[in-house]
Order: structure tokens, then sequence, then C-alpha cells
């Protein structure tokens, strides 16, 4: 089985994609995962990226596409996966299209498209509560799991601050992106493949149940 799960910041994207990733034993391939790790090996796209993210530029399509075809036949070669879980990749159609080439050239396929929605309020509301671990990097809300002490990491005691990418005007920003790219990727395999769209706002357990139950 293999995967693409979409959802906005703050949908609870990456909550369900450990959870679906555990019960299918699937691989979670997220592009920041690949690239930090990519660098730390020291291979040679790792290499390519480290001079990339110290000039500040973005890192290429080209150069994500490698990684990521890296990734996905190391899966196929790998017992222990019976597939892979591809975490808010592709975000472009560019993107979008290179991964197409990538699959019919490993003679792999997507399975089906999990997207999960949730309304503009909720996402802003979820995002702006957070409050992340200045040293162990755990990530409390306000709200829905507020630490035992007001600031302060209840694992590490290290002090807990609200991410510039959290604050209200920089989430409108990054939705504006979201909702801009993630259309016409969307609009790109609809018709082609499964494409199962998930009430984010429920209870995580009833998002995980309900998300299961499509892909049973």
């Amino acid at each position: 089985m293999n995967l693409v799960m979409f959802g906005p910041p703050g949908s609870g994207k990456g909550t369900q994609a450990e959870r679906i990733r555990n019960r299918y034993r699937l691989r979670h391939i997220s592009t920041g995962d690949l690239l930090r790790d990519a660098v730390a090996r020291k291979t040679e796209l790792g290499r390519k990226v480290e001079s990339i993210l110290a000039s500040g530029a973005l890192v290429s399509d080209d150069l994500v596409l490698a990684l990521m075809r890296d990734a996905i036949a190391q899966v196929g070669n790998d017992a222990q996966y019976a597939g892979w879980l591809l975490d808010g990749f592709p975000r472009t159609i560019g993107q979008a299209e290179g991964l197409d080439a990538i699959l019919a050239d490993l003679k792999q396929e997507i399975g089906a498209l999990v997207v999960l929605d949730v309304k503009r309020e909720a996402l802003v509301d979820r995002l702006s509560g957070r409050r992340t671990c200045t040293q162990c990097k755990t990530v409390f809300h306000v709200k829905v799991n507020p630490p035992q002490v007001d600031g302060v990491c209840d694992k590490c005691g290290g002090a807990l601050v609200q991410r510039e990418d959290d604050r209200p005007e920089t989430i409108a920003k990054r939705l504006e992106v979201y909702a801009a790219q993630t259309q016409p990727v969307l609009a790109h395999y609809r018709g082609r493949l499964p494409v199962h769209e998930i009430d984010g706002e429920l209870p995580v357990d009833e998002v995980t149940r309900r998300i299961e139950c499509v892909l049973a």
C-alpha cells in the first residue's frame, strides 16, 4: 500500500501519518526528514543540499525528487515495509509530474490520497495555541494539551515558546500558500486514483478510524 497524505498546517496530518504508518507497516517519508538525513549522512546529494541551505536558497525540485526517488526505491527492497506514505508531498504540479515519472520508472503507483479537511478558523486556533520546547522540541497546546507549569516543558523543564510560523500573521500566509499549491495537485490526481477526504476536526481517534475504513 502506497499513500499520499495531504492536510493544511495544523490539520493533524503528522499525527495521523504516524498512526497509519504503524498500522500498515509503511515507511513515513517527508521531504524535511529526507533533507536532514542526506545532510547528516554526507551523501553526494546531502553535500549539495547542505551548501544550498547554508546559502539560504530553496532546495530545487530536482534535488528533492532525486532524494524522493532514492527513498521510494529503498522501500521496495526492504521487507520490513509493506509500502510508503508520503507526508505533504508533492506540493506543486511540477513535483507531482516529477513523482509520476519516478513511479512509472520504478513500476510503482500511488494507491490513494488521504486529505484532512479542517476549516480555517480551527486551523488558526490550533496553530496559534501551540507552544514548542526550545530544548526537546515537544509540542504543547495552551487549550488542548497545556503544560503542568505555564511556559515550562513537562518532559525536560525547557522553556516553551511560540514559533514564528505559529504566529497569526504567519499562519495566514502558510494557509494561503497551501491553498494555492494544493488545489491544483489534488485536481491533478482526481479521476486517476482514489482521493479520500476526511473531516480533520473530529476527535483524533475518530479521524484515524475513518481513514482506516476508507483504506480497508
